[in-house]
């Protein structure tokens, strides 16, 4: 339990600097998503959530 409260912790804080330091880039990226389609979006989610599941058991074996 305590190592997904980190895994949670450093998604906030990534994302919250990235916001603090990029807030225009945040605002282009943003409209960008607005437009895509829901299955590019979908599909684009199944990618990153596979990609991070593939490192966080790569590195707990």
């Amino acid at each position: 339990m305590r190592e997904i409260i980190i895994a949670i912790g450093l998604v906030l804080f990534i994302e919250g600097l990235l916001c603090a330091l990029f807030p225009s880039k945040i605002k282009n990226m943003s409209k960008i998503i607005e437009k895509m389609p829901v299955s590019n979006l979908r599909s684009t989610g199944i990618v990153f959530a596979l990609i991070g599941f593939i490192l966080i058991w790569y590195i707990k074996r």
